[in-house]
């Protein structure tokens, strides 16, 4: 009797705690208008709490939405809506009792033609270009200026039609290092006239057939930045120029920093392939070591700017000018600075100038003007003459060029650059590409200059990639400390049916190349992280492949091993002509999808859409939901808001292509 009694009160007790947990609950709802006061209907709100989204709904006809049984705490909400600034606002919900908030978000149109009105009359480029937007409840739209230069917009106001708005300096929060769809809301529309490779897919290889896969490492973003811009701005890139190994390495991730003495370190992870369960995924990832910036030699840049007529955009040349403004912030009182520009004719805008001189710097940098036709090899040419004479023994000694690409007059054959470019980088003088502009501009030309350069190529559409790229980055891009990197992985045919590469379709190398210490190879940087994934059919696979056939004059040995691969990779150091081998063996033991790391679950996310913009033959059981989910789910690193920014990019091509996906996995 008495346990029945215990069990009882046990039971109320336990009742009693429910109800009041579930009375510590309350709402939060309002109202969405457009600036203009008339209500947005089926805008999109996403709740967020402690960094997780918790849910998502869309605005009625009236322009309502509402968020119940919500625990005690503070929210965070993010509102998108069609040609409207995305807004966010941080609301505190309380138990028994609904908050309001209401929200107006600013379209796009008025932005665009309050930004015309600020280039009429623009003040220097070093000063913040603001957009901050506010109303009475404190929600923030559009972008945060940039900290590089305060300026004294900082200490005054900015006026819109809505009235004075104080703009506070700030230090960049790592959410200044995204981009987000408004920042693309101004850009013109242009007549399409950009160049692009035409890539075809690597495929599946037997190991029988082809034991070895050899590849130069990549660590350049470009194509990722090109194609949210084209995707933000209402447009889409050709399938066949999508570079998959530059979408995964636009992320870090947490690799095992190396050991002392060690340049990177190597990591590698066999898990189940997450939208085919018969496949599997090798991941592979280097870590580059960390460069004391305080005990480098001093460096020795050389900014190639294009002022050509081309470049007389807003996402251009005054885009190209902050950027330099947030790369000169980063440099030492002892490193050297010299400006070249080129348009009919090249020209020293500013001689080799050291750190300590930053705003003489800065105002040769504001008074660049676009006009006239490109000649981009007279450039080029004076850029590398002004480096090497003013070369840094074992400092970084780089040209850094600033384009759309658009060579017109002059040297424009892009053998005649590449070869230009490649003899330089044998003198320690190394290249690094930053594009501009869309509508005319030439990837293919810039990414190969880039490969032969032996440096990076990065494209930037806002302020917050040149803060990503220039400021966070800024390590990684100038401080090479292993070039020519390669990697060689030989499968065991025993534990391997097939295998293909997925993306470096460009940075294939043949067999022989990988021990040929003349050929040219990627280069790592300071921290630098770089992924690569290979998708593998097991040897018990039901798949079929093409295969040769039986050869008859040799014998296929099939050696029993529990190891699936040996990793082989040779480097160089950044003052050595001599290539260092290592070599690491990966175990058959395949991890399942709930062991794998979430640098493995995110890299395949990436890599998967990557497939299906690049339209691959490789896409069975992979869609658009599986992705956004396999992203959402494993997003919360150091990297977090960049990996958000990536389901939001899924978010806009489902949109773009009218798929309808789930969206609420936190349900």
């Amino acid at each position: 009797m008495r346990k029945t009694l215990f069990v009882l009160v046990v039971i109320v007790g336990l009742i009693t705690t429910v109800v009041a947990q579930k009375e510590k609950t309350g709402s939060l709802g309002g109202i969405v208008r457009s600036s203009e006061r008339s209500v947005i209907e089926k805008a999109r709100i996403t709740l967020t709490h402690s960094n997780q989204n918790v849910e998502t709904q869309y605005t009625d006809a009236k322009g309502k939405y509402r968020f119940n049984g919500l625990p005690e705490g503070f929210y965070e909400l993010s509102f998108e809506a069609d040609d409207h600034l995305v807004g966010k606002k941080r609301v505190r919900v309380k138990a028994d009792h609904h908050s309001i908030c209401n929200v107006v978000l600013t379209s796009t149109a008025t932005v665009a033609s309050r930004e015309s009105e600020q280039l009429s009359t623009q003040a220097p480029s070093h000063l913040p270009q603001t957009t901050i937007l506010s109303d009475a409840g404190g929600a923030t739209y559009g972008r945060r200026p940039p900290s590089h230069h305060p300026g004294p917009g900082a200490a005054g106001s900015a006026t819109g039609s809505s009235g004075s708005v104080r703009v506070r300096e700030h230090t960049p929060a790592f959410r200044d290092f995204v981009s987000r769809p408004e920042d693309y809301a101004h850009y013109p529309q242009q007549h399409e006239t950009s160049e692009y490779s035409n890539l075809q897919e690597n495929i599946f290889h037997s190991p029988l057939d082809k034991a070895l896969s050899t590849f130069s490492i990549d660590v350049d973003t470009a194509y990722y930045a090109q194609m949210r811009n084209a995707l933000f701005s209402g447009r889409m890139l050709p399938p066949n120029s999508v570079r998959i190994e530059e979408m995964i390495n636009y992320f870090s991730y947490d690799y095992p920093a190396p050991k002392s003495g060690e340049v990177f370190s190597v990591y590698t992870e066999l898990g189940e392939n997450p939208w085919n369960k018969e496949r599997q995924l090798l991941h592979i990832g280097l870590r580059g070591k960390d460069v004391d910036l305080s005990k480098a030699p001093p460096s020795n840049l050389v900014f190639l700017v294009d002022v050509s007529g081309s470049m007389n955009q807003a996402n251009k040349l005054p885009l190209v000018k902050q950027s330099l403004n947030i790369l000169l912030d980063q440099m030492r009182p002892d490193d050297k600075i010299a400006v070249v520009v080129y348009a009919g004719s090249s020209g020293l805008a500013v001689p080799p100038t050291n750190g300590r001189n930053k705003e003489q710097i800065r105002a040769a940098i504001d008074r660049l003007q676009a006009g006239g036709s490109t000649a981009g090899a007279a450039g080029i040419q004076l850029a590398y003459k002004t480096a090497v004479e003013n070369y840094v023994k074992g400092g970084s000694n780089r040209v850094i060029l600033c384009t759309d690409g658009d060579f017109n007059v002059g040297t424009s054959n892009t053998a005649e650059l590449v070869s230009m470019v490649e003899t330089q980088a044998k003198k320690d003088v190394y290249l690094t590409v930053l594009g501009f502009g869309m509508g005319n501009f030439k990837d293919s030309r810039m990414e190969e200059i880039t490969n032969k350069g032996n440096g990076n190529y990065a494209y930037i559409d806002t302020i917050a990639e040149a803060r990503k790229v220039l400021s966070e980055e800024m390590a990684g891009t100038l401080f090479t400390i292993a070039k020519d990197v390669k990697i060689q992985v030989e499968f065991n045919p025993s534990k391997v049916k097939a295998y293909r590469l997925i993306g470096y379709v460009n940075r294939n190398l043949r067999a022989e190349d990988f021990k040929d210490d003349a050929k040219d190879a990627g280069e790592l940087g300071s921290g630098h992280t770089v992924t690569a994934i290979y998708e593998i059919m097991p040897v018990h696979s039901k798949e079929d492949i093409a295969e040769l056939d039986d050869l008859k004059y040799q014998k296929k040995n099939i050696k029993e091993s529990p190891e699936l691969a040996t990793v082989k990779l040779r480097y160089k150091m950044p003052d050595s002509d001599t290539s260092i081998p290592r070599e690491f063996v990966v175990a058959a033991k395949a991890r399942t999808a709930k062991e794998c790391s979430s640098n493995f679950m995110f890299a395949a996310a990436v890599a998967g859409f990557g497939m299906l913009l690049s339209e691959s033959d490789f896409t069975e059981n992979l869609d658009l939901e599986k992705i956004r989910k396999l992203a959402a789910t494993h997003m919360e690193t150091k990297d977090a808001e960049r990996r958000r920014e990536f389901v939001s990019i899924v978010d806009k091509y489902a949109r773009t292509k009218g798929i309808g996906i789930n969206k609420n996995y936190w349900d």
